[in-house]
């Protein structure tokens, strides 16, 4: 039986802005349904933990992964080190190093803004946009499209404990959306059952039934890492996408 009890969070409260872009306006009539399952991890299974073992920087090692991700299925997968880790920890969401009151979390819209203004070592993102969470059409099509999603879940305390994630019933609070608290994670892999993402250098798989009741936001990430080797996926309005996000700033 798993045990992450020990483990560290650090999604702060989910923060919006009328002015992000929704993944549904892009996607034509033209686009064919998401495939019954897609897996961009590569048989990877040691992702490294990124420190979300000792700090709550969830936010910085999931897009630490999404880089894992992106650059191990366009060419050689780049591990950032995990001081560049902490830096940007620092940067984004005001950890100071040897102050555990500043230890607080990131919220994730002020996180892929920055990344998009800034970089992140070196890795650009060129827009996100974001699907509804609960619609996992268009959830799945933006794993299948982009190689994940990144996304934050409302963590129950009985997942602490859990091999697969699912909902427990009747599990009184332990049970309740954000009795753990929130997490920030990259998911790159579905199938008709649930979703896998990646968190604390693991794979993790959860259900449905998870993702239904304690996934709160998601935001699909447009890597130039991704992009430049690939293309604009078929189906997809980038040229509409990028001349709406270039009115907006």
């Amino acid at each position: 039986m798993a045990d992450h009890s020990k483990m560290k969070l650090g999604r702060k409260a989910i923060k919006t802005d009328s002015r992000t872009l929704k993944l549904g306006d892009y996607l034509t009539p033209g686009l064919p349904p998401p495939p019954p399952s897609a897996d961009w991890t590569r048989g990877i299974t040691a992702w490294g933990m990124m420190l979300n073992d000792t700090l709550g920087d969830c936010t910085i090692a999931a897009c630490g992964h999404a880089v894992q991700v992106w650059t191990a299925n366009t060419g050689s997968e780049v591990t950032l080190p995990n001081a560049t880790i902490e830096t940007y920890y620092e940067k984004w969401d005001g950890y100071i190093p040897g102050d555990p009151a500043t230890d607080n979390g990131g919220i994730e819209l002020d996180v892929l803004n920055d990344w998009k203004k800034q970089g992140f070592a070196g890795h650009k993102l060129v827009a996100f946009a974001d699907p509804r969470f609960a619609n996992l059409t268009e959830v799945r099509q933006s794993i299948a499209l982009f190689g994940g999603v990144y996304i934050g879940l409302a963590m129950p305390i009985t997942a602490q404990t859990q091999d697969v994630w699912d909902v427990v019933a009747n599990g009184g609070y332990n049970a309740q959306p954000g009795s753990w608290g929130g997490h920030a994670v990259f998911v790159p892999r579905y199938d008709q059952n649930g979703f896998t993402c990646i968190t604390w250098g693991q794979t993790k798989i959860m259900t449905v039934a998870f993702w239904n009741q304690y996934c709160d936001e998601a935001h699909t990430l447009l890597s130039e890492d991704w992009l430049s080797a690939n293309g604009s996926p078929s189906g997809f309005d980038q040229a509409q996408l990028l001349a709406d996000l270039k009115a907006i700033v």
